[in-house]
């Protein structure tokens, strides 16, 4: 097997060969506190053919509301070993998933509180910048007043909300065309 990078992609693809080692899908380990989620996705492109070798990222708060970093002084419990980010590399089906618990709100803009939500990064081929979106959990009554996914027009909305799909939260990402997931510009 080659490494060498070729005329026909800026990025990669060696994600995988890169970074499997670094890959933690399992967020909250036993004896965490919190509503325990376990969600599984696929990364798609425009003809909806999978992402074989994309990156999804998570960073979220803890069960509380709190991130597991030093910047975030708020007055809430800290979980010593909640991680509080992830890393899942896509399989040959554009598949990752994650094992965590379900955050607390946190302030958001003018201290509004947001609704649960986990923070995703989407690193994959021929990206020069990775993309930004969120997983908002489904039927959670403060998705109606979180004052991001309020930007977001309505009709998009869905993109950013996972699916239950029996004990499992479904969330998919589509990164061109017919369903695209919102990406947010930073």
């Amino acid at each position: 097997m080659s490494l060498r990078g070729t005329t026909s992609q800026t990025i990669g693809p060696y994600l995988r060969i890169g970074l499997e080692w670094m890959q933690i899908e399992d967020i909250a380990p036993k004896g965490v506190p919190g509503e325990r989620v376990s969600i599984r996705g696929r990364v798609s492109d425009a003809d909806g053919k999978p992402v074989n070798d994309a990156a999804v990222e998570i960073w979220q708060a803890n069960g509380h509301g709190r991130y597991a970093h030093p910047e975030d002084k708020q007055d809430k419990p800290l979980e010593p070993n909640f991680r509080g980010y992830g890393r899942s590399l896509t399989d040959d089906n554009g598949a990752f998933r994650f094992n965590t618990i379900k955050p607390g709100r946190v302030p958001g803009p003018a201290g509004r509180l947001q609704a649960p939500h986990l923070s995703v990064t989407i690193f994959m081929r021929g990206l020069l910048k990775q993309l930004q979106t969120r997983i908002y959990f489904p039927d959670d009554p403060a998705n109606a007043e979180d004052p991001v996914l309020l930007l977001v027009p309505a009709e998009r909305r869905s993109t950013l909300i996972a699916r239950r799909n029996g004990d499992i939260l479904e969330w998919n990402a589509v990164l061109q065309g017919k369903n695209e997931t919102v990406f947010f510009d930073f």
